[in-house]
């Protein structure tokens, strides 16, 4: 029996991205499928970072057409590419930056900001350019976080080059104020320097810029949304009930400026015992599910309430960086590769293809 296209597309409609839950050809990452005699190969072109699931994916692609009656050589690529997606309408892109995710809370102490940097560091674990910019005036953390110190150079006496810590670039107020000065500024001030910290930054060639913002529904958080370029925001929250009410406001906030909710991360699900590794729902449980399902929204996973988890942020080497191979990583590593898909399952930019018109005398 000889092999056709149509055998292979039917097989690969067969196969499901564990990451995407759509079949290979649905999704449009088939690519290139290549027949002689009884040979086949196939390229599958991801458009999310992958890296530690790559080889996963090619079994799982190569299993299936290798079960094709009268298959021969059987050969699958399977690789990444990251483009940049739309945003709000109105709002340009920043050079130097494909897509800015905002991770956001209704309130404080809920584990936002080491989700976020972790969320950042699982996503370059995964392959992906990534830089964070603490959007914490107030109270910054990720340059302690990030085991970060010094301040930013200026090449060119205009931009300051970003700092980096653990492969990814990383801009906060922390770097350009003495740690135990505190910020006594109104919020017009807040907001300016913000947006100086963004564009006044020289990120370098960034497939995603994660923000981990302040918790509350404030007036950084309303710039954020009306100015910044956001491809789509990640919201965190406890199962706790009073977290849980916060946290529906500020998925509000986002949906009334029209910037897509990539998912809800519910933190300290359950409490894990370090002495007897016994799991307790403190802060209870079901919460983050059932505020997804309110809003229709994605749960993108859970995290639990592990000391490991603190020790290894304050220490300056967060889970994902700490564990790399760790259960708790793998938890960052499959939420984060989930945010990339939602975003690369948004609309696209096509800014950069349009012709630019230039009217000089001649």
């Amino acid at each position: 029996m000889s092999v056709s296209e149509e055998i292979v597309k039917a097989a690969l409609k067969e196969v499901i991205d564990p990451n995407t839950q759509k079949d290979f050809m649905s999704s449009k990452s088939a690519r290139n499928i290549r027949i002689e005699g009884n040979d086949v190969s196939v390229d599958i072109l991801l458009g999310y970072p992958a890296k530690s699931v790559l080889d996963e994916i090619g079994k799982l692609v190569s299993k299936r057409l290798e079960s094709i009656p009268g298959i021969g050589k059987v050969s699958v690529n399977v690789s990444s590419k990251i483009i940049a997606h739309s945003v709000q309408r109105g709002v340009k892109l920043i050079p130097g930056i494909k897509n800015i995710i905002a991770v956001a809370s209704g309130k404080g102490g809920v584990g936002k900001s080491t989700t976020a940097v972790n969320l950042a560091l699982a996503l370059s674990e995964e392959g992906a350019k990534v830089g964070i910019l603490d959007a914490d005036i107030y109270g910054p953390s990720q340059p302690a976080m990030l085991g970060i110190d010094g301040q930013p150079e200026s090449l060119d006496g205009k931009k300051m080059e970003p700092m980096k810590g653990h492969g990814i670039q990383a801009m906060s107020i922390g770097f350009l104020v003495d740690v135990e000065a505190p910020m006594v500024w109104r919020g017009p001030m807040v907001t300016q320097a913000l947006e100086q910290l963004l564009n006044d930054t020289n990120w370098q060639d960034l497939d995603y810029l994660v923000i981990d913002l302040p918790p509350g529904t404030g007036d950084v958080q309303l710039t954020l949304a009306q100015k910044v370029p956001l491809t789509g925001a990640v919201i965190v929250t406890t199962p706790q009930d009073i977290a849980l009410l916060d946290a529906r406001k500020g998925l509000k906030m986002f949906e009334k400026v029209g910037v897509p909710i990539l998912g809800i991360v519910e933190n300290m699900s359950t409490h894990i015992c370090s002495n007897c590794g016994h799991e307790e729902p403190i802060f209870g449980s079901g919460g983050g599910e059932k505020m997804c399902k309110d809003y229709d929204v994605e749960f993108l996973g859970s995290l639990p309430l592990d000391i490991r988890i603190r020790e290894q942020a304050d220490s300056g080497n967060p889970t994902v960086i700490a564990e790399r191979e760790g259960k708790i990583s793998a938890i960052y590593k499959a939420i984060a590769r989930r945010v990339a898909y939602k975003v690369s399952d948004l609309a696209q930019d096509h800014t950069a293809l349009f012709p630019k018109i230039v009217i000089q005398n001649t």
